[in-house]
């Protein structure tokens, strides 16, 4: 009996075996050069325990493939994948060819039916109904339209200075970055898309800041969907995951009809993302549900990525006082040529862009973009050496390893925002070449990037005019990324003091 017991189970430890080794020599059999995986693990083992970030797993790899391929083959636990290495590789894949991998890899993991919110955010949608979606909601991002929710921006500004001054005054411990930048773009959406004042810096829990929290928090269901997916591909085809929680979903369709309820009552005339759902719900006939979608793609888009993108802005102000000095003294001297800190002028900032857009690049808030082949194409493997990419097979770009390839960044480790110099091409010569796309590129580029940068910019400008920034002690250094967030952001998190000026 026992024996019989022991057999039945080393029976099917080996087939569990074979099948999870089954594509180990994928590559080999297509000619294909990919470094040697690991059972149960692959080559991205930190994609599975969490001890450490993927992005480091990619690196290692981009590093020692480099000065030999266009790209190489990997294994995801026991999915082949394709991990491009050639910044020519990334313009095919995200422009030139765009139409061979126009969906990204979640595209596949929900739908409209399981969840009804993000199963319509133009993230996850595909082909034509992609291409409607966006067309949609598009003209809700020129910079006209920006241009008209800029005194919603500066009125939170100011609430976010009233709140540091305050604070200070406390002596606090130091103040988290990104709780700091969240507190702001969640009171920046929350009147720009719903008319409503999240309440942020006025004490107590915002309960919007506490949705937005539970949307990005790690869900272990998430990952072990995942994880299992990896193993077994069919599993999306067979069951489909809701990446916003329901409770998530009821808050925000309920507050959507309190929000469009209120604006009819009252006709404020208000030009922000809510006048503009209104407006394209008389034109399209939404639903509630179609505007709750486009409404949380726009929180999206400006609330965790935009909180992140000012939280590693300001930690490297702090951590070159040269170049905080310096963008003081341009502030100051645009403040005198003009009463107000405008939209405009604030865009018109050159050293304000270029510490952004550096910081983007030493910390981008997705460290690998993942696309999906939709047509069969051909990658260039070397020079006269070409290998066919199949339908559906999934495509990494390594956007951390890019940013920081020393071939096309002098010393890329070090926080250096006269690299954009306008007379050196600025951001449009590395944008050129394919190793700057923080927000990605192509027809797929973020729809919000304008506005992420209006707001973030002006939430730089707001904190460095009235304060001295320092990196408090409980900083951990060298930043090393926290394996288990699905933004890339540091263990321990960015510790900051502030001085009034």
């Amino acid at each position: 009996m026992l024996h019989g017991i022991i057999c039945v189970f080393v029976g099917l430890g080996i087939i569990f075996y074979i099948y999870m080794t089954w594509h180990f020599d994928y590559w080999k059999k297509r000619h294909i050069p990919s470094p040697a995986p690991r059972f149960l693990l692959g080559n991205l083992p930190g994609a599975v325990i969490q001890k450490r970030h993927m992005s480091y797993d990619i690196d290692d790899i981009y590093k020692e493939y480099k000065s030999q391929h266009g790209f190489v083959g990997i294994i995801n636990m026991r999915q082949p994948h394709i991990l491009v290495i050639d910044p020519l590789l990334v313009k095919q894949v995200l422009i030139s060819e765009f139409h061979s991998f126009a969906d990204n890899s979640f595209a596949h993991f929900t739908d409209k039916k399981t969840d009804p919110i993000f199963g319509r955010n133009p993230f996850i949608l595909k082909g034509k109904e992609w291409e409607e979606k966006r067309a949609e909601i598009t003209p809700a991002f020129t910079t006209s339209r920006i241009q008209t929710m800029n005194p919603v921006i500066e009125h939170v500004c100011k609430r976010m200075t009233k709140y540091l001054q305050y604070k200070i005054q406390q002596r606090p411990d130091g103040f988290e970055a990104k709780e700091l930048a969240a507190k702001y773009t969640t009171d920046v959406m929350s009147s720009c898309v719903f008319g409503l004042d999240g309440g942020s810096f006025t004490g107590g829990k915002a309960i919007i800041r506490e949705m937005g929290k539970i949307l990005f928090t790690p869900n272990w269901r998430i990952f072990a969907y995942f994880v299992v997916a990896q193993v077994f591909p069919y599993l999306p085809k067979v069951y489909k995951l809701a990446f916003v929680p329901k409770v998530v979903e009821q808050f925000f369709v309920e507050i959507m009809k309190d929000a469009v309820a209120f604006r009819r009552q009252t006709n404020v005339d208000r030009f922000d993302y809510l006048h503009y759902l209104l407006e394209l719900q008389e034109k399209k006939n939404l639903n509630d549900l179609d505007m709750v979608a486009h409404a949380i793609t726009f929180f999206i888009d400006g609330f965790e990525t935009s909180s992140v993108a000012i939280s590693y802005t300001l930690y490297q102000l702090g951590r070159n006082k040269r170049v905080q000095d310096k963008l003081r003294k341009e502030i100051r001297d645009t403040l005198a040529k003009h009463s107000e800190l405008s939209y405009d002028v604030v865009a018109e900032m050159p050293y304000l862009n270029q510490i952004f857009i550096e910081a983007l690049r030493l910390h981008p808030p997705f460290s690998v973009f993942c696309k999906t082949c939709t047509e069969t194409s051909e990658f260039r493997l070397s020079p006269g050496e070409f290998r066919r990419v199949d339908k559906g097979m999934q495509i990494l770009i390594p956007t951390y390893s890019l940013h920081r390839d020393p071939e096309y960044y002098d010393q890329p480790d070090k926080f250096m925002p006269e690299r954009f110099n306008p007379e050196h091409g600025g951001v449009k010569a590395y944008r050129d070449k394919g190793v700057f796309f923080p927000f990605g590129d192509g027809p797929r580029i973020c729809l919000g990037e304008k506005f992420a940068m209006a707001q973030v910019k002006a939430a730089i400008v707001a904190i460095v005019k009235s304060f001295e920034i320092s990196v408090n002690a409980k900083t951990k250094t060298p930043l090393a990324l926290d394996a288990k967030q699905y933004i890339s952001y540091p263990i321990g998190g960015l510790w900051l003091d502030f001085k009034t000026l």
